[in-house]
Protein backbone atom coordinates (compact mmCIF):
# COMPACT_ATOMS: atom_id res chain seq x y z
CA UNK A 1 0.00 0.00 0.00
CA UNK A 2 1.95 3.05 -1.18
CA UNK A 3 1.01 6.29 -2.27
CA UNK A 4 -1.16 6.03 -5.51
CA UNK A 5 0.29 7.98 -8.45
CA UNK A 6 -2.44 9.96 -9.80
CA UNK A 7 -3.46 10.50 -13.73
CA UNK A 8 -0.72 11.25 -16.51
CA UNK A 9 0.83 13.98 -14.42
CA UNK A 10 2.47 10.87 -12.81
CA UNK A 11 2.96 9.12 -15.98
CA UNK A 12 5.02 11.67 -17.19
CA UNK A 13 6.79 11.75 -13.61
CA UNK A 14 7.28 8.34 -13.67
CA UNK A 15 9.62 8.28 -17.08
CA UNK A 16 11.24 11.82 -16.16
CA UNK A 17 13.38 10.88 -12.66
CA UNK A 18 14.70 7.98 -14.94
CA UNK A 19 16.48 10.15 -17.01
CA UNK A 20 17.30 13.19 -15.54
CA UNK A 21 18.95 10.58 -13.03
CA UNK A 22 20.16 7.47 -15.16
CA UNK A 23 23.68 7.82 -14.70
CA UNK A 24 23.68 8.62 -10.55
CA UNK A 25 21.01 5.81 -10.15
CA UNK A 26 23.24 3.01 -12.14
CA UNK A 27 26.54 4.21 -9.83
CA UNK A 28 24.61 3.37 -6.78
CA UNK A 29 22.85 0.51 -8.04
CA UNK A 30 26.21 -0.84 -8.80
CA UNK A 31 27.69 0.32 -5.91
CA UNK A 32 24.74 -1.62 -3.83
CA UNK A 33 25.81 -4.98 -5.76
CA UNK A 34 29.38 -4.80 -4.49
CA UNK A 35 31.01 -6.81 -1.81
CA UNK A 36 31.95 -3.40 -0.85
CA UNK A 37 28.40 -2.77 0.33
CA UNK A 38 27.90 -5.97 1.57
CA UNK A 39 31.03 -5.76 4.30
CA UNK A 40 29.90 -2.20 5.04
CA UNK A 41 26.60 -3.39 5.91
CA UNK A 42 27.79 -6.61 8.03
CA UNK A 43 30.44 -3.67 9.85
CA UNK A 44 27.36 -1.47 10.50
CA UNK A 45 23.68 -1.07 8.93
CA UNK A 46 23.48 2.55 9.07
CA UNK A 47 26.73 4.16 9.19
CA UNK A 48 28.59 6.21 8.33
CA UNK A 49 25.39 9.11 7.55
CA UNK A 50 24.96 10.02 4.87
CA UNK A 51 27.19 7.32 2.35
CA UNK A 52 26.45 4.07 3.12
CA UNK A 53 24.20 0.98 1.40
CA UNK A 54 20.97 2.14 4.09
CA UNK A 55 21.30 5.62 2.99
CA UNK A 56 21.05 4.88 -0.52
CA UNK A 57 18.61 2.35 -0.06
CA UNK A 58 16.56 4.52 1.21
CA UNK A 59 16.87 7.10 -1.48
CA UNK A 60 15.95 4.65 -4.09
CA UNK A 61 12.55 4.20 -1.96
CA UNK A 62 11.63 8.05 -1.89
CA UNK A 63 12.25 7.83 -5.50
CA UNK A 64 10.03 4.86 -5.88
CA UNK A 65 12.69 2.41 -7.22
CA UNK A 66 12.68 0.02 -3.83
CA UNK A 67 12.51 -3.11 -6.29
CA UNK A 68 15.53 -2.15 -7.72
CA UNK A 69 17.14 -2.76 -4.44
CA UNK A 70 19.63 -5.69 -4.93
CA UNK A 71 17.99 -8.73 -2.87
CA UNK A 72 21.85 -9.25 -1.18
CA UNK A 73 21.89 -6.21 0.23
CA UNK A 74 18.11 -6.38 1.52
CA UNK A 75 19.19 -9.95 3.01
CA UNK A 76 22.70 -8.68 4.69
CA UNK A 77 20.50 -5.76 5.70
CA UNK A 78 18.51 -7.66 7.91
CA UNK A 79 20.78 -9.71 9.57
CA UNK A 80 22.40 -6.93 10.55
CA UNK A 81 19.59 -5.21 11.72
CA UNK A 82 18.73 -8.60 14.14
CA UNK A 83 22.36 -8.50 15.37
CA UNK A 84 21.91 -5.21 16.74
CA UNK A 85 22.20 -5.84 20.68
CA UNK A 86 19.66 -3.97 22.01
CA UNK A 87 15.64 -4.63 20.76
CA UNK A 88 14.25 -2.09 23.15
CA UNK A 89 14.30 1.71 23.04
CA UNK A 90 17.20 2.47 26.70
CA UNK A 91 14.93 5.05 28.65
CA UNK A 92 16.57 3.70 31.77
CA UNK A 93 19.70 3.52 32.55
CA UNK A 94 19.28 -0.04 33.49
CA UNK A 95 18.19 -0.65 29.79
CA UNK A 96 21.59 -0.20 28.67
CA UNK A 97 23.86 -3.17 28.88
CA UNK A 98 27.49 -2.53 29.29
CA UNK A 99 29.61 -2.71 26.65
CA UNK A 100 27.10 -1.44 23.90
CA UNK A 101 27.65 1.79 22.33
CA UNK A 102 24.35 4.00 22.20
CA UNK A 103 25.18 5.73 19.47
CA UNK A 104 25.40 2.69 17.02
CA UNK A 105 23.56 0.01 18.39
CA UNK A 106 20.44 1.54 19.84
CA UNK A 107 18.35 2.06 16.71
CA UNK A 108 15.44 5.19 17.02
CA UNK A 109 12.07 5.42 15.78
CA UNK A 110 12.35 7.18 12.87
CA UNK A 111 15.14 4.97 11.63
CA UNK A 112 13.07 1.87 12.26
CA UNK A 113 9.94 3.95 10.88
CA UNK A 114 12.11 4.34 7.87
CA UNK A 115 13.48 0.82 7.78
CA UNK A 116 10.08 -1.09 8.22
CA UNK A 117 8.79 1.37 4.80
CA UNK A 118 12.03 0.12 2.61
CA UNK A 119 11.86 -3.50 3.41
CA UNK A 120 7.69 -3.81 3.56
CA UNK A 121 7.98 -1.95 -0.13
CA UNK A 122 10.48 -4.09 -1.71
CA UNK A 123 8.76 -7.08 -0.23
CA UNK A 124 9.56 -8.58 2.88
CA UNK A 125 7.09 -9.70 5.22
CA UNK A 126 9.08 -7.27 8.07
CA UNK A 127 7.00 -8.25 10.99
CA UNK A 128 8.27 -11.90 9.80
CA UNK A 129 12.09 -11.19 9.70
CA UNK A 130 12.06 -8.63 11.73
CA UNK A 131 9.42 -9.10 14.68
CA UNK A 132 10.72 -6.22 17.49
CA UNK A 133 10.25 -3.59 14.78
CA UNK A 134 6.30 -2.91 15.12
CA UNK A 135 5.72 -3.64 18.57
CA UNK A 136 8.40 -1.25 19.11
CA UNK A 137 7.25 1.61 16.83
CA UNK A 138 3.63 0.96 18.66
CA UNK A 139 5.38 0.61 22.47
CA UNK A 140 7.07 3.93 22.18
CA UNK A 141 4.05 6.46 21.28
CA UNK A 142 3.50 9.25 23.50
CA UNK A 143 0.12 10.78 25.24
CA UNK A 144 -0.25 13.05 22.50
CA UNK A 145 0.31 10.71 20.00
CA UNK A 146 3.53 11.66 19.07
CA UNK A 147 7.30 10.13 20.03
CA UNK A 148 11.19 11.34 20.47
CA UNK A 149 14.03 9.55 19.64
CA UNK A 150 15.88 11.55 22.58
CA UNK A 151 15.55 8.92 25.31
CA UNK A 152 15.27 11.38 28.62
CA UNK A 153 11.71 12.58 26.93
CA UNK A 154 10.13 9.92 28.15
CA UNK A 155 11.71 10.56 31.64
CA UNK A 156 10.03 13.91 31.59
CA UNK A 157 6.96 14.29 33.90
CA UNK A 158 5.55 17.50 33.71
CA UNK A 159 5.00 17.75 30.25
CA UNK A 160 5.00 15.80 26.72
CA UNK A 161 8.01 16.55 24.45
CA UNK A 162 7.02 14.85 21.42
CA UNK A 163 8.97 14.97 18.52
CA UNK A 164 8.19 15.25 14.63
CA UNK A 165 10.57 13.97 13.25
CA UNK A 166 10.88 11.13 15.68
CA UNK A 167 7.38 10.50 14.79
CA UNK A 168 6.38 10.93 10.89
CA UNK A 169 8.42 7.98 9.84
CA UNK A 170 6.92 5.25 12.44
CA UNK A 171 2.99 6.43 11.58
CA UNK A 172 3.86 5.93 7.74
CA UNK A 173 5.41 3.03 8.27
CA UNK A 174 2.03 1.68 9.94
CA UNK A 175 -0.27 3.41 7.97
CA UNK A 176 1.70 2.55 4.90
CA UNK A 177 2.38 -0.92 5.40
CA UNK A 178 -0.31 -2.70 7.15
CA UNK A 179 -1.30 -5.47 4.85
CA UNK A 180 -4.23 -5.83 6.79
CA UNK A 181 -7.06 -4.28 8.48
CA UNK A 182 -5.64 -2.26 11.54
CA UNK A 183 -6.07 -4.25 14.52
CA UNK A 184 -7.69 -1.96 17.86
CA UNK A 185 -4.07 -1.18 18.81
CA UNK A 186 -3.01 -0.07 15.61
CA UNK A 187 -6.12 2.17 14.86
CA UNK A 188 -5.28 3.73 18.27
CA UNK A 189 -1.97 4.66 17.37
CA UNK A 190 -2.70 6.07 13.96
CA UNK A 191 -5.70 8.14 15.53
CA UNK A 192 -3.42 9.45 18.02
CA UNK A 193 -0.58 10.58 15.57
CA UNK A 194 -3.04 11.89 13.55
CA UNK A 195 -4.59 14.35 16.12
CA UNK A 196 -0.79 14.95 16.97
CA UNK A 197 -0.45 16.45 13.32
CA UNK A 198 -3.78 18.06 13.79
CA UNK A 199 -2.81 19.81 16.93
CA UNK A 200 0.34 21.08 15.40
CA UNK A 201 -1.15 22.35 12.32
CA UNK A 202 1.23 20.01 10.56
CA UNK A 203 3.92 23.46 11.56
CA UNK A 204 4.42 23.95 15.13
CA UNK A 205 7.29 22.61 16.96
CA UNK A 206 6.70 21.35 20.29
CA UNK A 207 5.27 23.90 22.50
CA UNK A 208 7.51 22.17 25.80
CA UNK A 209 10.50 23.23 27.88
CA UNK A 210 12.66 19.86 27.10
CA UNK A 211 12.11 19.74 23.22
CA UNK A 212 12.29 24.00 22.86
CA UNK A 213 15.36 23.40 20.24
CA UNK A 214 12.26 21.66 18.15
CA UNK A 215 10.24 25.27 17.28
CA UNK A 216 14.31 26.65 15.87
CA UNK A 217 14.16 23.70 13.44
CA UNK A 218 10.25 24.09 12.88
CA UNK A 219 11.14 27.73 11.07
CA UNK A 220 12.57 25.30 8.82
CA UNK A 221 9.37 22.92 8.05
CA UNK A 222 7.84 24.93 5.22
CA UNK A 223 11.15 24.81 2.87
CA UNK A 224 10.58 21.44 1.37
CA UNK A 225 13.49 19.16 0.57
CA UNK A 226 14.16 15.77 -0.74
CA UNK A 227 14.85 13.27 -0.15
CA UNK A 228 13.89 13.81 3.60
CA UNK A 229 15.34 10.49 4.45
CA UNK A 230 13.73 10.75 8.51
CA UNK A 231 13.84 14.91 8.12
CA UNK A 232 10.52 16.31 8.21
CA UNK A 233 8.44 19.45 5.86
CA UNK A 234 5.27 20.39 5.86
CA UNK A 235 4.34 18.47 2.48
CA UNK A 236 5.32 15.37 4.38
CA UNK A 237 3.40 16.11 7.37
CA UNK A 238 0.48 16.50 5.24
CA UNK A 239 0.84 13.65 2.71
CA UNK A 240 0.54 10.89 5.27
CA UNK A 241 -2.31 12.93 6.83
CA UNK A 242 -4.57 12.95 4.03
CA UNK A 243 -3.73 10.04 3.24
CA UNK A 244 -4.79 8.76 6.95
CA UNK A 245 -8.30 10.42 6.16
CA UNK A 246 -8.84 8.92 3.06
CA UNK A 247 -7.73 5.33 4.19
CA UNK A 248 -9.87 5.44 7.71
CA UNK A 249 -13.53 3.90 7.54
CA UNK A 250 -14.15 6.22 10.39
CA UNK A 251 -13.62 9.63 8.13
CA UNK A 252 -15.95 12.29 8.63
CA UNK A 253 -16.24 16.18 6.99
CA UNK A 254 -14.88 16.99 10.70
CA UNK A 255 -12.25 14.62 10.59
CA UNK A 256 -9.66 16.57 9.69
CA UNK A 257 -10.40 19.96 10.61
CA UNK A 258 -9.70 22.48 7.73
CA UNK A 259 -8.38 25.19 10.40
CA UNK A 260 -5.34 22.58 11.04
CA UNK A 261 -4.27 22.52 7.39
CA UNK A 262 -5.29 25.37 6.17
CA UNK A 263 -1.70 27.58 6.74
CA UNK A 264 0.37 24.81 5.16
CA UNK A 265 -2.08 24.43 2.16
CA UNK A 266 -2.27 27.72 1.43
CA UNK A 267 1.54 28.16 1.57
CA UNK A 268 2.00 25.13 -0.91
CA UNK A 269 -0.49 26.13 -3.14
CA UNK A 270 0.82 29.89 -3.25
CA UNK A 271 3.97 28.78 -4.02
CA UNK A 272 3.18 25.97 -6.51
CA UNK A 273 0.22 26.71 -8.09
CA UNK A 274 2.36 25.47 -11.68
CA UNK A 275 2.66 21.93 -9.39
CA UNK A 276 6.22 22.20 -10.61
CA UNK A 277 7.33 22.03 -6.49
CA UNK A 278 11.30 23.04 -5.93
CA UNK A 279 13.89 21.55 -3.65
CA UNK A 280 14.41 24.47 -0.75
CA UNK A 281 16.94 23.21 1.73
CA UNK A 282 19.01 20.36 1.95
CA UNK A 283 18.15 18.75 4.88
CA UNK A 284 21.36 16.98 5.94
CA UNK A 285 23.52 20.01 5.07
CA UNK A 286 26.22 20.65 8.21
CA UNK A 287 25.57 16.87 9.73
CA UNK A 288 29.05 15.00 10.87
CA UNK A 289 29.30 11.44 10.72
CA UNK A 290 30.80 8.05 12.69
CA UNK A 291 33.29 6.92 10.34
CA UNK A 292 35.56 3.39 11.05
CA UNK A 293 39.14 4.29 11.39
CA UNK A 294 41.62 1.89 9.41
CA UNK A 295 42.02 -0.05 12.87
CA UNK A 296 38.51 -0.69 13.47
CA UNK A 297 37.97 1.59 15.32
CA UNK A 298 33.86 4.15 15.40
CA UNK A 299 35.27 7.54 15.55
CA UNK A 300 32.45 10.25 16.36
CA UNK A 301 32.08 13.84 14.94
CA UNK A 302 33.46 13.41 11.62
CA UNK A 303 33.45 15.20 8.25
CA UNK A 304 30.59 13.66 6.19
CA UNK A 305 30.76 12.45 2.72
CA UNK A 306 28.01 12.35 -0.09
CA UNK A 307 27.01 10.26 -3.64
CA UNK A 308 26.60 11.06 -6.84
CA UNK A 309 23.03 10.74 -6.53
CA UNK A 310 21.85 12.28 -2.96
CA UNK A 311 23.35 15.62 -4.50
CA UNK A 312 21.77 15.62 -8.08
CA UNK A 313 18.41 14.49 -6.19
CA UNK A 314 18.89 17.05 -3.71
CA UNK A 315 19.93 20.21 -5.66
CA UNK A 316 18.27 23.65 -3.91
CA UNK A 317 16.19 25.41 -6.80
CA UNK A 318 15.41 22.21 -9.23
CA UNK A 319 12.09 20.63 -9.33
CA UNK A 320 11.43 17.73 -8.13
CA UNK A 321 9.66 15.42 -9.74
CA UNK A 322 9.24 13.32 -6.46
CA UNK A 323 7.80 16.22 -4.85
CA UNK A 324 5.96 17.51 -7.79
CA UNK A 325 4.19 13.75 -8.02
CA UNK A 326 3.31 14.00 -3.84
CA UNK A 327 1.92 17.56 -4.18
CA UNK A 328 -0.29 16.58 -6.79
CA UNK A 329 -1.03 13.59 -4.38
CA UNK A 330 -2.04 15.68 -1.80
CA UNK A 331 -4.17 18.54 -4.18
CA UNK A 332 -6.15 15.59 -5.45
CA UNK A 333 -6.68 13.64 -1.67
CA UNK A 334 -7.99 17.33 -0.69
CA UNK A 335 -10.46 17.59 -3.58
CA UNK A 336 -11.89 14.25 -2.77
CA UNK A 337 -12.06 14.57 0.67
CA UNK A 338 -13.69 18.03 0.64
CA UNK A 339 -11.40 19.69 2.73
CA UNK A 340 -11.14 22.92 0.38
CA UNK A 341 -12.21 24.03 -3.15
CA UNK A 342 -8.26 24.51 -4.79
CA UNK A 343 -9.06 27.06 -7.44
CA UNK A 344 -6.43 25.67 -9.43
CA UNK A 345 -7.35 21.81 -9.63
CA UNK A 346 -5.59 19.10 -9.82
Amino acid sequence: MGYRRIGSFALILGIEPLTRYRSELEESLQYLSSEQAIESLQADPYWPKWNSPWWHMLLLHEMGETKRIPAAVIETYISALNRMPLKIFPIHPEDMPAGVDPYRETPCHCQLGNVYQVLASWGVDVDKELPWIRPWILRYQMSDGGLNCDNEAYLVKDEVPSSMVGTIAAFEAILLYTPRAWTAEERVFLEKGARFLIERKLLLGSPTKHNAAERESAKKWTQLCFPRFYFYDVLRGLSALLLWGQMSDQMSDQRIPWESIREVVTLLEGRFADGQVRCERLAYEGAGTILRSPAGEWVRGQPATFFPLLAKTSAIGEVSPFLSRQWAEARARLKSLGLTPLESGV
